[in-house]
């Protein structure tokens, strides 16, 4: 006889089917995992509830399920995506007042929904910090501007958490909004015309040009332009369902992270490298007039000048420091509960990795030798036939070499939700499966601590904006598990990258040489890096001072660093990019569900293979000199 259901899977089949009742859509897959609610094509995902189901839980997952049930059925996706603007903050933008509208048709037609969706914001921006902000640019603009959004649609103040936030921006704006937010109120009920409106918020906020707008022309006449112009709103209505995540999975900032679609970004050619800043002036256009450095006497010119502009504010933290106690078991509980669906697929993988492993590391004896320890095994012949000669063996040496190997983890924004969730489980269980084979794990993460620049950007701008600053926001490296730290004592910072507002920018080139320096100091005899991320190295603030490729240039030149002249073994696994064009041993995936099996494959791949030979040369430091 089949269990009955417990009262969390009786809430979970009704929220579903009550999504599907408000988004009129049939179709929809509701699913349940522990992260920010995603909306992909015709797929959701929810947070997933804890057994004690409490009634604030219960709000927060029913306004996350009819904040997804709103979109899907008050926005036009085509309408949507014509209008979306270029640059990344300005889509954030205008997909968050977007967000504000549709919850506001809901809340204003039905009391019940309005409740579950404030209870979902206060619950958002609780876990985000927001009531510990104590300056504007420490929060994103593109929640605030949801907020507003949603204040004037409804009459609701923001959320208590979030209050001071708002004010803070509000303050922070002055009066660059003008009547933006009254013009939406008045179209609130058709797309067409608030999306008129919300570009030219996104204008008055100058986060768009005028010339830009006007350059995209009329999306209205558009719609002319044949079968061709069809096709491509087809595939940004496809591209928008899945960035339509934004609205639900902001947190500080830049939903995203991917430098494919930063505003400032441009086609990298071989014309960046020699790019210098203030290279894209139009007096400069030409080659003629391009500027020039300076080579002479230099054996390399090809070296990127990268520079951090100070290191002051950089930190390397242990992860159990950013977490109050009581907040890192209820994350690592969340790892857990994820574990237990995720667990019989990679343990499966993970055991034959350790046994493959084992292997390797059995004792071997060669026997029938002349000299070597007396094979007691044999005296029994001896004793029968004393002419026969003694036996001698001798213990072969095993071919496994003292290993350590390091999974430095991404840990930008484009990394929220499931991403960053499968990262944690697979960093855990092979972590686990390592250590039994007895292999020492380390694991890091690299982000930054605030979005679009930190402290080292405000004291750059207190010096008076000197050219060529270089880096320009602080560092974040996070210890989640050292290597000598077994992982019990570890298994609690694992679940640190399940919270929210930990994930900001990532600056991929210093992380990478941080992990490095980190193994060459180990012992051991063979070290092995693995890398996983889904995008390139993306810093708004550092971007805007210098040239587009100014910190993929810099990775570029450690990876090179790193696989030619190190003894450190290196392997990256994209998620949803391609790591190839960086890295020499690489494997891009497509699913983050494939992550787990990807790692155990290719750590077994290296393995099979014969440790890489140290240089001849390998001067300390020498990294950081050749990168900086």
């Amino acid at each position: 006889m089949a269990a009955p259901d417990t009262p969390v899977e009786i809430f979970k089949r009704a929220n579903a089917a009550a999504l599907r009742a408000l988004a009129k859509r049939a179709d929809i897959e509701v699913a349940y995992a522990a992260d920010t609610a995603v909306l992909a094509g015709n797929q959701a995902r929810l947070p997933l509830p804890s057994r004690e189901l409490p009634e604030p839980e219960r709000n927060q997952v029913r306004g996350e399920a009819d904040s997804i049930a709103l979109k899907l059925r008050h926005t036009d996706s085509r309408k949507h995506s014509r209008r979306m603007p270029q640059g990344e903050m300005a889509r954030a933008v205008f997909d968050a007042v977007e967000q504000a509208r549709v919850e506001a048709i809901g809340a204003k037609r039905m009391p019940g929904v309005a409740q579950n969706l404030a209870a979902a914001l206060e619950e958002r921006y609780h876990r985000q910090g927001y009531e510990r902000v104590a300056e504007a640019d420490e929060s994103t603009l593109a929640e605030v501007m949801r907020l507003m959004a949603r204040e004037r649609l409804t009459g609701e103040p923001p959320p208590s958490s979030a209050r001071k936030v708002v004010e803070l921006w509000r303050e922070a704006l002055g009066d660059k909004l003008g009547d933006d937010l009254v013009e939406l109120a008045r179209c609130m009920n058709d797309q067409e015309a608030y999306g008129k409106v919300a570009r030219k918020l996104i204008e008055d906020l100058e986060l768009e040009s005028a010339e830009e707008t006007a350059s995209e022309g009329d999306p209205d006449q558009s719609q002319t332009g044949g079968q061709e112009e069809d096709e491509s709103a087809d595939a940004q209505s496809r591209g928008g369902e899945d960035s339509e995540a934004g609205a639900y999975t902001l947190a500080e900032g830049d939903p995203t992270g991917d430098a494919s679609e930063e505003g400032v970004e441009r086609p990298v050619d071989a014309s960046d490298d020699e790019m210098m800043p203030g290279g894209g002036d139009s007096d400069t256009a030409t080659p003629g007039n391009r500027p020039r450095p300076d080579l002479r006497g230099r054996n390399d010119p090809d070296v990127p000048q990268y520079q951090a502009y100070t290191v002051q504010y950089d930190e390397v933290v242990q992860a159990a420091a950013l977490c109050d106690s009581e907040e890192l078991d209820r994350l690592r509980q969340m790892l857990d509960q994820q574990l237990s669906h995720l667990q019989a697929v990679v343990a499966r993988l993970a055991n034959r990795l350790q046994r493959r492993l084992m292997a390797k590391q059995n004792r071997a004896w060669e026997f029938n030798l002349e000299e070597g320890l007396l094979d007691t095994a044999r005296l029994a012949r001896v004793v029968v036939t004393p002419t026969t000669p003694l036996s001698f063996k001798r213990e072969r040496d095993t071919e496994f070499r003292d290993t350590v190997v390091t999974l430095l983890i991404d840990n930008s924004g484009s990394m929220r939700g499931r991403p960053i969730t499968i990262a944690a489980m697979s960093a855990d269980i092979l972590a686990r499966t390592l250590e039994r084979c007895g292999v020492k794990v380390e694991i890091l993460g690299f982000t930054t601590r605030m979005w679009k620049g930190g402290q080292s950007r405000e004291k750059w701008i207190a010096a008076g904006k000197p050219p060529n600053p270089g880096r320009l926001n602080d560092l974040r490296h996070i210890v989640y598990k050292a290597a000598d730290a077994p992982w019990r004592r570890a298994r609690k910072s694992l679940g640190l990258m399940l919270r929210e507002g930990i994930l900001k920018e990532n600056i991929d080139g210093e992380a990478l040489l941080w992990a490095h320096d980190r193994l060459l100091a180990r012992t051991e005899e063979r070290r092995i890096l693995m890398v996983i991320s889904d995008g390139a190295p993306v810093d708004d603030s550092t971007l805007s001072v210098n040239p587009g490729n100014y910190l993929e240039r810099h990775l570029r030149d450690v990876i090179h660093y790193i696989e030619a002249r190190s003894p450190v073994e290196l392997i990256a696994i994209g998620i949803g990019h391609d790591v190839t064009r960086y890295y020499r041993r690489a494997v891009t995936i497509v699913d983050a569900e494939q992550l787990g099996g990807t790692m155990m494959e290719k750590l077994a791949e290296l393995f099979d293979e014969e440790p890489k030979a140290a240089p001849a040369i390998i001067r300390g430091g020498g990294a950081r000199k050749k990168a900086g």
